[in-house]
């Protein structure tokens, strides 16, 4: 080998060495201080469901490197899109036929009821809010980051989340916006056309006009919709989005952050993470299919999709708390393929399926570390790492 190649050969490890430290270093940089309490759950055994292991083959074979795990990762995510038939969607469409109907500058926020489509025919409200003072519109100097907002069941739709209810732990559009991220929180299909409000009519609306598709495709498609509109804006940051929501929100939350790369960090509210957790088997969710003896798959394929992006379940012991714990178990080695200190909690706040204040908070406070441009920067590298599972630490380092 010539002096030339060997020089570079040294080169090339000192980079790789240098993005694998930096990488554990930033990890420990901007780290929670309650991250422990989230993951301490997730490493220690556990007596509940048994799930198969996220990092094997199809045919079973146990997977050691990140470049195999990034191919059965597209095999997972293919199975996923098929199964919920998801249709072509116009990236363009929300921008172009985005209208704001109003605008009510509040002390420190302004907040602005829109309407766009996400697809041909299907119109969407939504509220946008913004730190007052912020040209989101046109500025591109100091672009901020953003956030998806999806409401829970509830016909306030979109007034719950920004803060136009009387429920202010479920404001997160509006809190968010005062710690001075961009929010949109957009409408759920179901609950379009009304006063009054039919549910199936809405999914028969949308499967007659794709036969074979289920609900949560379209749910899917509408959270695609509003990071599309988000990513136009030249006052935000396309690197820095996040999506979070309660109940049928965080349902909502898991799909958009298995399937959309552009949001970097998620938080999914008692949204029942398993199949068997909620009523994911309602039409306009799944359908009576995932019932069926040998459906074989678990939303535990969804949040390994995640990674490395950062994923926070919350619970309350009802839709989710201690028995979601097998599901990011099963999901935290592949966390470690690309990095020591992998961005995965359980909170459990054991109130049921309530939002309770301190939730407001920590919510906040975990956008605020992985939202952060340095953390975001960083997920790119993280990516392209190639690393053997026998290298990873089976335990994070507390």
């Amino acid at each position: 080998m010539s002096t030339q190649y060997r020089l570079a050969a040294v080169a090339a490890a000192s980079v790789l060495c240098c993005l694998v430290q930096s990488s554990m270093c930033l990890a420990e940089a901007v780290r929670l201080p309650w991250l422990d309490e989230v993951q301490v759950p997730l490493l220690q055994s556990s007596n509940e469901l048994t799930l198969p292991p996220t990092l094997a083959h199809a045919d079973g074979s146990p997977i050691r490197e990140l470049t195999e795990w990034q191919r059965r990762r597209e095999e997972i995510r293919r199975w996923w899109l098929s199964f919920l038939g998801m249709p072509q969607r116009d990236q363009n469409l929300p921008v172009q036929t985005l209208r704001i109907l109003s605008r009510e500058d509040l002390e420190d926020v302004s907040r602005c009821l829109i309407e766009y489509e996400t697809q041909q025919g299907w119109k969407t409200k939504a509220y946008l809010l913004f730190p007052r003072g912020s040209d989101i519109f046109s500025q591109r100097e100091r672009r901020l980051p953003a956030i998806v907002v999806f409401h829970s069941t509830t016909n306030d739709t979109i007034r719950q989340p920004a803060g136009l209810t009387s429920e202010k732990t479920k404001a997160f559009g509006l809190e968010l916006a005062r710690r001075g991220y961009v929010t949109l929180c957009p409408e759920c299909f179901l609950w379009s056309g009304g006063p009054p409000y039919d549910y199936r009519r809405q999914v028969e609306r949308f499967t007659n006009q794709f036969p074979g598709v289920k609900g949560m495709a379209k749910m899917l498609l509408d959270g695609q919709a509003a990071v599309d509109l988000l990513v136009s804006f030249p006052g935000v940051n396309p690197h820095r989005l996040g999506a979070v929501g309660h109940s049928l929100g965080g349902k909502e939350v898991l799909y958009l952050a298995a399937f959309d790369e552009r949001i970097r960090a998620s938080v999914s509210s008692e949204g029942g993470i398993a199949l068997s957790f909620s009523n994911w088997d309602a039409p306009w969710y799944l359908g009576q299919e995932i019932r069926q003896t040998g459906f074989g798959h678990d939303h535990h394929e969804l949040i390994a999709l995640v990674a490395p992006r950062a994923f926070l379940l919350i619970g309350g012991d009802s839709a989710d708390g201690e028995k979601s714990i097998p599901f990011l178990q099963a999901a935290w080695p592949v966390y470690q393929l690309y990095g020591e200190r992998p961005a995965l909690g359980l909170w459990n706040h054991r109130r049921g399926h309530t939002v309770p204040e301190i939730a407001v908070h920590r919510i906040a406070e975990w956008f605020d570390v992985y939202l952060s441009s340095t953390m975001c920067e960083d997920y790119e590298g993280m990516l392209s790492i190639p690393r053997r599972f026998s290298e990873c630490n089976c335990r994070a380092n507390h």
